[in-house]
C-alpha cells in the first residue's frame, strides 16, 4: 500500500516537543482517522512503510501501533496487515474526546495571556469570519 500524498503530509513530526515519537506517530495516525483520511476498514500502510515515510525506527512505529490497537482504533489481520475499526462511533468519541483535549489546551492558553472567556468567544468569532473572508476589523477583540 503507497501512502497518498495527503497522507505523507500529515506524517511529520515536531522531534523537539518532548513528547515521546511513539506517542507522536500514535497521535497522528488518530488524527488521520477521525479526520477520515483513513476511513472505517481501510488498510494501514505497513510498519516499513510508515517508518520510511516518518524516518523512524520500526520498532517505534510498531509500539505506535500497538497503543492505537490497545485503544481498538485498529486492528490486525493476521498476514494481511493493520485495519482502520469499523466501529464508527468509537471513531466519533475519539473525534469528541481529541476535540475536548485542544479545547482546554487552547482555553488554558489564553487564560494565561490574559483572555477572559467572553474574549476567546470574539476572538473566535473574528478570527473565523477573517478567514472565510468576512473581515470587518481585523482585532475587533
Amino acid at each position: 500500500m503507497q501512502v497518498t500524498q495527503s497522507q505523507s503530509a500529515a506524517l511529520h513530526f515536531n522531534f523537539s516537543s518532548g513528547e515521546p515519537i511513539y506517542l507522536q506517530l500514535a497521535e497522528k495516525l488518530e488524527l488521520l482517522i477521525v479526520s477520515g483520511t483513513y476511513l472505517p476498514g481501510d488498510k494501514l500502510p505497513s510498519v516499513r512503510e510508515l517508518a520510511l515515510e516518518a524516518k523512524i525506527n520500526p520498532n517505534t512505529v510498531q509500539k505506535s501501533l500497538s497503543l492505537l490497537e490497545s485503544n481498538g482504533l485498529i486492528s490486525t489481520e493476521r498476514t494481511n496487515g493493520k485495519f482502520v475499526t469499523q466501529d464508527r462511533d468509537l471513531i466519533a468519541a475519539r473525534k469528541l474526546a481529541l476535540a475536548k483535549k485542544y479545547t482546554t489546551t487552547f482555553l488554558l492558553k489564553m487564560a494565561e495571556i490574559g483572555f477572559h472567556p467572553s474574549e476567546v468567544a470574539r476572538f473566535l468569532k473574528t478570527t473565523g469570519d477573517n478567514l472565510k473572508g468576512n473581515s470587518s476589523e481585523e482585532n475587533s477583540f
